[in-house]
């Protein structure tokens, strides 16, 4: 069985590839800084996980031996000072790389964002744009294949579930940059994005936008979730002047619900004007046909637990 290396494989999108992987016949190793907490996982079949520091190059060379290809699905929102975006979305996937090419590995895939360049904005953006660049500029050394996706929903995720969570217990919502733009896809059809990819040469040396079939503006998905949720609720759109008061105010909190620099990334309409991969064998699903189903059966504990974990790493 062909070997498949994922580094951030116990998150959300992660958790959807692993079992995809499992499923079309392929053995998953999975390095994740905590082992404990990724106990969902064990139980699939032909998966191991390690528990690894990724930060460490004796550690991370010595897990990647043996892959047949290696998927590198970190990253982080909020920056700290031992994860900094230049960290995490540049350098790490730097050192893959590197690793890669040391071992014998000759393909990688890598998730960034869409949107992501170097001439982006947000600091996020030009860090996942800075990753890019290095790894396509590497194509030669390693079959390299970049997946951009937009925001992310399915159950489980960190973007529909929070404001579910927020529209159940506030009145009012204060929206920040409320004609943002989002182009949602579904997490299975991301992990199948990057199933499909891992043995299609096609998809080597290129970079592929994912977006599902319809775009929101942010006050647009924020009444919908109200709409399935059967509460109504007054969304108030902050300016722009207010709504980097909101940010900064919440990056005073111990769970960053956003910062600036999520706000530069959100002056930035993450759609996408490129048709859907074409070496996809299925069409993207609407958020509509997803989105109520789960939102029926939220606990809005364990959504607090998941952004907690997610705004961590």
């Amino acid at each position: 069985m062909k070997q498949i290396c994922i580094l951030g494989g116990s998150g959300f999108v992660g958790t959807a590839l692993t079992q995809q992987l499992s499923v079309a016949g392929y053995e998953v190793k999975v390095l994740t800084r905590r082992r404990e907490s990724s106990k969902h996982l064990i139980l699939i079949p032909n998966v191991n996980v390690v528990e690894c520091n990724v930060m460490n190059d004796i550690q991370l060379q010595e897990n990647l031996k043996g892959a047949y290809a290696v998927i590198n699905l970190i990253g982080v929102l909020h920056e700290s000072k031992k994860f900094s975006f230049q960290r995490m979305h540049h350098d790490l996937p730097q050192r893959i790389l590197k690793f890669c090419t040391k071992l014998g590995i000759n393909r990688m895939i890598q998730m960034s964002a869409l949107q992501a360049s170097e001439h982006a904005p947000s600091q996020y953006l030009k860090s996942k744009g800075s990753g890019e660049k290095f790894l396509l500029g590497q194509s030669k050394k390693i079959n390299v294949t970049i997946i951009r996706p937009s925001i992310i929903f399915g159950r489980g995720d960190s973007f529909i579930n929070l404001f579910a969570k927020l529209i159940k217990f506030l009145p009012v919502i204060l929206l920040a940059k409320p004609n943002a733009k989002f182009q949602p896809i579904y997490v299975e059809n991301v992990a199948s994005a990057f199933v499909e990819a891992i043995d299609n040469p096609i998809t080597y040396g290129k970079s592929y936008d994912l977006a599902g079939p319809t775009a929101y503006t942010f006050r647009e998905i924020i009444q919908y979730v109200a709409k399935v949720l059967n509460k109504k609720r007054l969304v108030i759109g902050l300016n722009d002047v207010l709504s980097y008061c909101q940010a900064f105010l919440m990056e005073l909190m111990p769970i960053k619900l956003m910062t600036r620099d999520n706000l530069k990334s959100m002056s930035v309409e993450s759609v996408s004007n490129k048709p859907f991969p074409a070496y996809l064998s299925f069409k993207p699903v609407a958020m509509e046909a997803i989105v109520p189903e789960y939102l029926a059966n939220q606990n809005p504990r364990d959504t607090y637990n998941r952004y907690r974990s997610y705004a961590g790493r």
